[in-house]
């Protein structure tokens, strides 16, 4: 009955506004991003378009049962970069969370190459925080129980949504996204800080096109986005870290500075997908811990 009513809905707000609208998936990019050879995707619930670009939309899955779900909005990584990854590689986590009654929002968004980078890829991230508004309204979604969820490159939006920004932020002052949790995987917590280990592990130069210059060049921008001036305002982030060190220690005392409880779990050998793999070690092992915030502290099923 529920998947019934939701495609009568769907079908309703189609052609209205932007973030309403149904939109087809682009096919996957990058044979390296098929990380789960235990796990098929689910066909998403539904498409949902937040902006008018090829790239400005969302695939949504709604778990089996009556509800409030817990949400997790999934943002994938690529280094940036075009042409390297797109959500589908996300879609397998996001199936495990929907059969763990976890309500998923599975992102795509413009990179350095289509229109993306400062400011735009943030543009894109804000535009996309408003589907949370739409599909709460709309599904048995507890608004109480949000995650953002970034993994590599990703980890950026997961954080800088929940921050405070001033006029030097990349779309000026605003606001912080009300959001209870986030989730790292595998990624930066101080973009300008880590950036030689970020771009060792993408085996290029992926920090410098995205931001616009160098820190030395545009330190304020860096400066925007760092946790040491704009913790995010959250009361739990997990990283669950693989090829990245955990974040430096100066970026974790301003996270906890904020009042955000940090947990940093390392899987040292462990491959940068494989923490978001089902089926991987490394993902068993951080599991319950991700459920667990997910869930808004709830002991795991």
């Amino acid at each position: 009955m529920r998947r019934a009513a939701l495609g009568v809905a769907l079908l309703m707000v189609a052609g209205s506004s932007p973030a309403e609208t149904v939109a087809p998936a682009p096919p996957a990019t990058g044979d390296t991003f098929g990380t789960d050879a235990h796990l098929a995707p689910s066909e998403p619930d539904a498409v949902l378009r937040y902006a008018d670009h090829p790239r400005g939309f969302a695939e949504l899955r709604l778990p089996e049962g009556e509800g409030p779900f817990p949400l997790a909005v999934i943002f994938h990584g690529g280094c940036w970069k075009t042409g390297i990854a797109n959500q589908a590689y996300m879609a397998p986590l996001a199936t495990r969370w929907q059969a763990q009654g976890i309500a998923t929002l599975n992102v795509d968004y413009r990179e350095v190459g289509d229109g993306g980078g400062w400011p735009d890829s943030f543009e894109d991230w804000q535009a996309s925080a408003a589907l949370i508004e739409r599909v709460t309204a709309v599904h048995p979604i507890d608004r109480a129980r949000v995650t953002l969820v970034g993994h590599s490159a990703g980890a950026l939006p997961a954080q800088w949504l929940a921050m405070a920004q001033g006029i030097d932020g990349p779309l000026g002052a605003r606001e912080p996204l009300a959001v209870r949790a986030a989730i790292v995987l595998d990624g930066p917590a101080d973009v300008g800080a880590e950036r030689e280990a970020f771009d060792a592990l993408c085996e290029f130069s992926s920090v410098d096109p995205f931001m616009g210059g160098e820190p030395g060049a545009a330190p304020a921008r860096y400066a925007a986005i760092s946790p040491l001036g704009h913790p995010p305002k959250l009361e739990e982030l997990l990283f669950v870290q693989a090829v990245l060190p955990p974040p430096p220690e100066s970026a974790q005392a301003a996270i906890r500075s904020a009042g955000t409880q940090l947990e940093i779990r390392a899987n040292p050998g462990a491959s940068h997908f494989a923490v978001l793999t089902p089926g991987a070690d490394a993902y068993a092992a951080s599991e319950p811990a991700m459920l667990r915030v997910m869930r808004g502290g709830e002991a795991t099923r």
